[in-house]
C-alpha cells in the first residue's frame, strides 16, 4: 500500500514537473518573440545652441549613444518629461528669448530637476537647482518664509543671467552649460589646465562630463518622440492652469485663512505659489508680493477637454 501511494505521488510530481517545464518553455518563447530592445541610430546633425556636436570623435559618439539609450529606455521618466514640458516650457521659453539665451537651454532645466521643485544634497533648489548664495547674488529672496528659487519666472531669469555671464567669460554655449553644473571658475581652470577651448575636448568629472550629453539626449527625444517610441495624445499632457494675480503688501497671519477668502484650499495656494515656504508671511518691510490664485473652474481642467496642449511638431 505504501509503495503504491509513493509511486502515484512520484508520477504526479513528474507530470507537474513536465507541465511546469512546458509552461516555462512557452513563456521563454513568448518573451523572445514579443520583447525586443533595439540599438539606436545616431542622429547625424546634432547641435546644441547652434554649436555642432563632433560625433566623428569616437569618445563623443559613445557618450552620446549612452545618454540616448538611458533616456529612451527609461520610458516612465520619458513620458513624464513630455507631460511636464507641455506645461512649463511656455513659461520658460519667452524668458530665455527675452534674455538672448538659446532656446535649447530649456532642456537644461529638464535634466536638472525633471521640471519639479526638488532640493539637491548640496542644497540647490527649484526647477533650475540654484544654490542659496547664487540666488541671492542674482536678486532672489531666500529665507524661511520666502524662497524665490521656487518661483519659476524669477528663477528662470536668474538662470539666464548666470548663463549669459558664463557664455561671455567662456566663449561658447556648451561651456556655459558645463559651468552651470561645475561653476565658471571650475571650467576656466580646466580649460587652462588642458589647453583647450572646447567642451568636447575636456576631460571632466563624471557629472559635468555627462552634462551637455544629457541635455542633448533630452532635446533629441523630446523633439522627435515617435522616433524613440513615445506615443501620447494631446489630452495626456499636463496643462497650465489659468491664474489671476493678487498683490499683497502686508503681512498674512495664516495662509489657510487667506486661501479660504478665494474659495481655494491651503494646498492649492501652495501648489501655485511654492515659493511661499511657511504658513504665514511676516513682511515687515511691506514688500509687494504677487500671489497666484487659480481661476474658477480649475478643478476640472483635465476632464473638460480632450484637446489639451498640443505637443511640438515632429521633425522630418
Amino acid at each position: 500500500m505504501f509503495s503504491l501511494v509513493a509511486g502515484t505521488a512520484l508520477v504526479l510530481t513528474s507530470l507537474r514537473f513536465t507541465h511546469d517545464n512546458q509552461i516555462d518553455e512557452q513563456f521563454a518563447s513568448d518573451f523572445h518573440e514579443d520583447y525586443k530592445v533595439y540599438a539606436l541610430t545616431m542622429p547625424t546633425n546634432l547641435s546644441f545652441a547652434g554649436e555642432g556636436v563632433p560625433l566623428e570623435d569616437p569618445d563623443v559618439f559613445e557618450r552620446m549613444d549612452k545618454e540616448l539609450l538611458v533616456n529612451t529606455y527609461w520610458q516612465s521618466n520619458g513620458l513624464l518629461m513630455f507631460k511636464r514640458t507641455a506645461k512649463y516650457f511656455p513659461v520658460i521659453e519667452p524668458i530665455l528669448k527675452k534674455n538672448g539665451i538659446p532656446d535649447d537651454f530649456k532642456y537644461l532645466a529638464v535634466i536638472e530637476s525633471g521640471l519639479i521643485n526638488v532640493v539637491s544634497p548640496s542644497g540647490a533648489a527649484g526647477m533650475w537647482q540654484i544654490l542659496k548664495g547664487t540666488a541671492e547674488e542674482r536678486g532672489l529672496e531666500v529665507n524661511d518664509e520666502v524662497d524665490e528659487r521656487y518661483h519659476l519666472e524669477k528663477s528662470t531669469q536668474a538662470a539666464c543671467e548666470y548663463l549669459r555671464e558664463a557664455h561671455d567669460k567662456l566663449g561658447s554655449w556648451s561651456l556655459a552649460a558645463a559651468a552651470y553644473n561645475m561653476g565658471i571658475n571650475g571650467v576656466q581652470k580646466q580649460l587652462e589646465r588642458q589647453k583647450t577651448d572646447n567642451y568636447y575636448d575636456l576631460l571632466l568629472n563624471t557629472e559635468t562630463g555627462r552634462y551637455v550629453f544629457r541635455i542633448l539626449a533630452v532635446k533629441e527625444i523630446i523633439e522627435n518622440p515617435k522616433k524613440y517610441g513615445f506615443n501620447y495624445r494631446n489630452k495626456d499632457l499636463y496643462q497650465h492652469i489659468p491664474t489671476k494675480v493678487v498683490a499683497i503688501d502686508s503681512s498674512i497671519s495664516h495662509f489657510a485663512d487667506f486661501a479660504s477668502q478665494y474659495q481655494i484650499s491651503y494646498k492649492t495656494l501652495k501648489y501655485h505659489n511654492p515659493w511661499l515656504r511657511d504658513n504665514f508671511l511676516t513682511n515687515k518691510k511691506n514688500k509687494t508680493y504677487l500671489i497666484e490664485i487659480p481661476k474658477e473652474g480649475f478643478q476640472g481642467i483635465y476632464l473638460k477637454s480632450d484637446e489639451g496642449v498640443k505637443p511640438e511638431k515632429e521633425k522630418n
